[in-house]
């Protein structure tokens, strides 16, 4: 899939048929995308035994949550603003999981992770795509928000944590958005939910969540 061909997720259901080539520049249109999480069928595909930043995924159970953070530029009245941000953009409520592919999958499992970005690789070089990848298939209550919840301070205040417990230090010599972006390059444990504190910064994230998109949160 090229970039020309995503579709805009918020117009979807409006038939309009608008894809993120409108904002996608020109350039870019006819570049292949690598269309990873997808939330059709809700999968998320990562090399998490050669990938350092994605090592933390090998811990994954079913019934953990991963959420997924992108940088958004703001665009209004059909023209960028140079004002840039990072949000919370979908997560999945992990149901399955697909471990370290090496060969063509079972008809079972393409039934379940066929659409992922990395089993369409695979079929396209089979001699050296199916390298070990992981698959995580989400539940019915995973989903892509329909508005993007805003990484902030504040937020980042009261729910993430440094893996020494710590909070995030916010040093004057950088902005917000590159102590967020350092802090968020690597897939981690966020949020541990067997304590009351994990508890309670969860409940927060949740209430982030939902203060745009009710509902979201799993039952």
């Amino acid at each position: 899939m090229v970039f020309a061909d995503v579709p805009a997720f918020n117009n979807a259901g409006n038939n309009s048929g608008e894809t993120l080539g409108i904002w996608v520049p020109e350039r870019f249109l006819g570049v292949a995308t690598h269309f990873d999480p997808e939330f059709t069928t809700l999968t998320y595909g990562d090399h998490v035994d050669r990938n350092a930043r994605a090592a933390a995924l090998r811990g994954i159970q079913p019934g953990d949550v991963i959420f997924f953070i992108v940088r958004l530029a703001d665009w209004v009245d059909g023209a960028f603003t140079g004002r840039f941000g990072f949000y919370l953009a979908g997560f999945l409520e992990v149901e399955t999981i697909l471990p370290g592919v090496r060969i063509e999958p079972s008809q079972t499992e393409l039934k379940r992770y066929g659409t992922n970005a990395h089993i369409r690789r695979g079929f396209n070089d089979p001699s050296e795509n199916w390298d070990g990848f992981w698959v995580f298939g989400g539940s019915d209550k995973s989903m892509r928000l329909k508005y993007g919840v805003p990484v902030d301070r504040a937020l980042a205040d009261s729910v993430f944590r440094r893996a020494d417990g710590g909070r995030w230090n916010w040093s004057p010599a950088r902005t917000e958005l590159q102590t967020i972006g350092s802090y968020t390059r690597s897939c981690r444990c966020v949020i541990d939910t067997s304590d009351a504190e994990g508890q309670r910064r969860a409940a927060a994230l949740w209430s982030a969540v939902e203060e745009l998109n009710p509902g979201a949160r799993p039952d």
